[in-house]
């Protein structure tokens, strides 16, 4: 059902970083804490698959319990399931499609287990964005103030010769409907983010210009809720994180509430092998004071060969109380 993973804890090559890989070959990493114990998932290489990880040791996770919880054979390109508890149930968002990519969905596994590494995850069918399309990727929920929203990346429209990927939010009526129309958060118009071409001439077969990869969290000090989010190509060495903030108590739905990070963060310096980062997944420590950042690493080794593994580190607050990513 899945291709197995050769797992490690090491620290990079010649990385300037207190970050330590804890999956080699990990793409997507998303991971909870549930009850003094952390759960994670992530996209696997062969991408049929969903698998959930646990251990108490948020380092230890590759060496922990492991469990396949989901397979669908007329599902391909299973790609960046999220776990999340929601009104005393488990969740799994992720994205598939039958095989073409231009018809890709977004989907939600319920289980009524206390435990997710039990029970059973169904499948509570796709999730409607837009009437004119509705492809969709990278899924991802947050609960603020009680209610929930939905937040992903999508198209304006259909694509046609240009690729644009949005970043879009929607308030849910429950964890498989949403309840009002999808908002545009981000787009890519700042440089930074519309790069497609490397600097050798390799490129996508068409113009692509990118947000993805949305990932919502609120501040330690409760004043904001934070979206990081990928942009430009990760084919390129140009794929960065940025960040959209808004403030506890502000209208979600309202793209005038959120504030957009004009600059890329969180990158790799000219001596760090290391080239860009992608989806990240924030998560409190057990003892309820740190927090704790799971990212995705793009790096190249001496040899110019592309790598991509999944890396934790500790992670401060500014002095506006907004994350403080450090280097990775």
């Amino acid at each position: 059902m899945m291709a197995m993973m050769a797992v490690a804890c090491r620290m990079a090559p010649n990385s300037q970083t207190d970050a330590q890989v804890v999956f080699e070959n990990g793409y997507y990493p998303y991971c909870t804490l549930w009850q003094g114990k952390y759960y994670y998932t992530m996209q696997i290489p062969s991408a049929d698959s969903i698998v959930l990880y646990a251990n108490a040791d948020p380092k230890g996770l590759a060496k922990g319990e492991r469990k396949c919880v989901w397979h669908d054979s007329k599902m391909m390109h299973i790609w960046s399931p999220e776990l999340h508890r929601l009104s005393s149930k488990w969740y799994i968002y992720f994205e598939a499609d039958g095989g073409n990519t231009d018809d890709h969905q977004l989907y939600v596994l319920e289980n009524l287990s206390d435990d997710p590494m039990k029970g059973e995850f169904k499948l509570m069918g796709v999730i409607k964005t837009n009437d004119e399309w509705n492809f969709g990727l990278h899924p991802t929920s947050i609960v603020v103030q009680g209610q929930q929203y939905l937040l992903w990346s999508g198209w304006q429209h259909r694509r046609s010769e240009t690729e644009t990927q949005c970043i879009y939010i929607a308030r849910m009526e429950n964890p498989w409907t949403l309840s009002s129309e999808r908002v545009l958060l981000s787009k890519p118009d700042l440089e930074w983010e519309r790069q497609w071409i490397n600097p050798d001439g390799t490129r996508s077969n068409y113009p692509i210009f990118v947000n993805e990869n949305p990932e919502a969290f609120v501040t330690k000090d409760g004043r904001y809720v934070c979206v990081c989010y990928s942009a430009s190509g990760i084919w390129t060495v140009y794929h960065a994180l940025g960040m959209l903030y808004a403030r506890i108590g502000d209208d979600l739905l309202n793209p005038q509430s959120w504030t957009k990070v004009q600059e890329p963060l969180f990158k790799g310096q000219d001596d760090n092998p290391l080239y860009g980062t992608s989806n990240v997944s924030i998560v409190p420590s057990s003892n309820g004071q740190d927090f704790l950042l799971y990212y995705e690493a793009l790096w190249n080794d001496e040899q110019g060969n592309n790598h991509r593994d999944v890396r934790l580190k500790d992670i401060g607050w500014d002095k506006n109380g907004l994350p403080d990513f450090g280097q990775p």
